[in-house]
């Protein structure tokens, strides 16, 4: 069973192909691109149609190579989304989640229907970027798209629509825009009325393995290709990460890394209660009745945009340079908390960890090496701050720490983690979200019965590094100071 499993981040996209046999997975890359956030004027947006154009590619791709299909599945990032007009139309591009014009609007919003209401009624932790604030933000600003707006779709939900003509809003994605209630299982009319829409604008909710749909004969004739069905998998690429968590024990914490960096627990139910609105953590739908108890962490894009900074200033650095540069600065030289607001704007974020320094009262790292190993250090130490908080909140202990995701292939990030921890790390496999995608399409397909006998597939196909935490008395030195200089606790 040959399947195809879109993968799209917030940088770049790839297109894998997966195969199953004799209870092993095998994993191509197909073809992988760029996904860049345009800028026109004072909105940031995504080129969404560019992404449409590189699935077509990929399908492409795997006509000319004269593959068949089972199945197609999409994932991506989170919270943002296209609206659909009365004719069918995309209404403009989507918005960018980092797109300055949700400022202050997360804050009004709080203030006027009270925290314990908004996170009793979903469970989600308060981010400025969160979907019920995007959109609140529109109709603060009377936009016209939401008076032509007949249909909310996000990312994959979109892409799909494009694909198939059928439109359908998919759990664990639909989770994370702080208007659905888990309690219930449906859309919260009450938060949809708070912010001045119509429920009828969010569709019917269904549950990863669904199948939604196959590609709509206009876009089999313009490629030359067949119908193949389309999968609602966990689309929310976390929900997706965490999926293919090659885990031995039914209870363990994992890593997502990558440009975001999302730590937490699977449960069976959302933890909705006075301790997880005061750690400010989130349940996010999962697959298979599953909810990501997890707190969302800045991840690998300061480094990611330390590089377009220095690249743009004539200093062209690959990570395995900036890396090796960071093992030779000197350890513990300063720290920055990762997800401080001063981080969040796309920017100079040398100049701005340099700025944290200064304001916080620590030496100003200024060489590419410093400000790399500060990045990585703090993000490590951050780790821990949340793994503690983690188990705090579940009620359990973890005897390691799953990372999943491409920052993986940082081994220093990953030794380090170890060693902020105290405990192992449990590396792999590298394309999580692809892999998590690609599980949940074969057991739709019947080819797996549930999602721990994929787990074991998962288990008995990829390799995965263990980390053994060393220099414990420094690193716990280290993690009083970055407390103390951070403020984080």
């Amino acid at each position: 069973m040959t399947i195809l499993a879109f993968d799209l981040g917030a940088s770049s996209g790839r297109a894998l192909l997966g195969r199953l046999q004799d209870g092993k997975i095998e994993v191509e890359e197909l073809h992988r691109f760029s996904n860049d956030p345009v800028q026109v004027g004072d909105r940031l947006q995504w080129d969404i149609l560019r992404l449409l154009h590189e699935l077509k590619q990929s399908l492409l791709l795997v006509k000319h190579r004269g593959i068949k299909l089972d199945s197609i599945a999409i994932d991506s990032w989170a919270v943002d989304f296209g609206l659909i007009g009365e004719n069918g139309e995309l209404l403009g591009n989507p918005y960018h989640y980092r797109d300055p014009h949700t400022n202050g609007v997360m804050e009004k919003l709080r203030e006027e229907l009270s925290d314990s209401v908004i996170f009793g009624r979903t469970g989600i932790q308060f981010l400025p970027f969160n979907t019920i604030y995007q959109l609140a933000a529109l109709k603060q600003a009377h936009s016209p798209l939401l008076r032509e707006a007949k249909h909310f779709l996000m990312i994959p939900d979109l892409l799909r629509y494009f694909l198939t003509g059928e439109m359908y809003n998919e759990f664990s994605n639909a989770t994370t825009t702080q208007l659905y209630n888990p309690l219930t299982g449906s859309w919260d009319e009450s938060l949809i009325h708070a912010i001045g829409l119509s429920p009828e604008l969010f569709g019917e909710v269904v549950q990863p393995g669904t199948r939604v749909g196959t590609l709509r004969s206009s876009l089999c004739a313009e490629l030359g290709i067949d119908p193949v069905p389309v999968i609602a998998v966990a689309e929310h690429d976390t929900g997706a990460a965490v999926a293919a968590v090659p885990a031995l024990d039914r209870s363990f914490a994992y890593l997502s890394c990558g440009t975001w960096s999302l730590m937490g627990t699977e449960v069976g139910e959302p933890v909705i209660n006075e301790l997880s609105e005061q750690l400010n953590f989130t349940n996010e739908g999962g697959a298979y009745g599953t909810y990501r108890l997890l707190k969302n962490i800045m991840g690998l894009w300061i480094l990611q945009e330390c590089r377009r900074a220095w690249e743009r200033a004539g200093k062209s650095y690959s990570f395995p340079e900036l890396v090796k540069l960071a093992g030779e600065a000197e350890p513990f030289a300063a720290f920055v908390d990762p997800d401080d607001a001063l981080f969040m704007p796309p920017g100079d974020m040398p100049a701005r960890v340099a700025e944290y320094c200064k304001r916080t009262g620590q030496h100003v790292q200024d060489s590419v090496g410093a400000i790399t190993r500060c990045v990585l250090e703090s993000l490590a130490l951050k780790y821990r701050f949340v793994l503690e908080l983690t188990e705090k909140l579940s009620g359990n202990r973890f005897g390691g720490l799953h990372m999943v995701g491409g920052g993986i292939q940082n081994q220093l990030l990953c030794q380090w983690t170890a060693n902020a921890i105290g405990k192992p790390v449990w590396a792999g496999p590298v394309e999580g979200s692809a892999i998590g995608n690609m599980i949940v399409q074969w057991i739709a397909g019947g080819k797996l019965n549930d999602i721990w006998e994929a787990r074991k597939a998962i288990r008995d196909s990829f390799p995965v590094d263990e980390y053994e935490p060393e220099e414990k008395e420094a690193w716990e030195r280290a993690y009083a100071i970055f407390l103390r200089k951070t403020g984080v606790a």
